[in-house]
């Protein structure tokens, strides 16, 4: 997909960005409760961040959404630590090198806020994530940072930038 496009989002992208999160947590069985589906900034994800140090980003391809992620402040943690959030790829963009491409550029986005280092949080059953997770230099953690609200994902990861 060497026409795909990676920039930030705009309000005009928010309905498309709930719509392809939700599709990918339906397509994985994830649960809808404790985990990105049941949050509410799903809905207005420009607003959601549209704050200091924050940025999300989407993937755009032929004029559709076809994958997002964002980085931000990591939430509840008393530190200089930013936060890989709501990565979702439809169906159709994965395997083609975009997952590389869009965790490049959030973690050039939170080297350039001054973030010291990046966390995340998945699902245990996500393991092409992981490993792409893992290709990127993010290792496994024994206990979740801060408190996100995801209880349901308890796979915790984390990148020194």
């Amino acid at each position: 997909m060497k026409d795909a496009v990676i920039r930030e989002i705009t309000p005009e992208d928010n309905a498309q960005v709930a719509q392809v999160v939700r599709k990918v947590l339906e397509d994985l069985g994830v649960p809808k409760v404790g985990t990105a589906y049941a949050d509410k900034a799903l809905d207005d994800m420009y607003a959601a961040y549209d704050v200091p140090r924050a940025t999300y980003f989407v993937v755009e391809y032929d004029g559709h959404i076809i994958g997002c992620a964002g980085i931000a402040l990591l939430e509840n943690y008393d530190g200089n630590v930013c936060e890989l959030q709501k990565m979702y790829f439809l169906e159709e963009a994965r395997g083609k090198g975009l997952g590389v491409q869009m965790i490049n550029v959030c973690l050039d986005k939170a080297k350039m806020y001054g973030f010291e280092a990046c966390y995340l949080e998945t699902m245990p059953y996500m393991k092409s994530a992981q490993k792409l997770y893992q290709r990127s230099g993010f290792e496994y953690i024994d206990a979740p940072m801060g408190n996100t609200g995801h209880y349901s994902c308890p796979v915790w990861m984390l990148k020194k930038l």
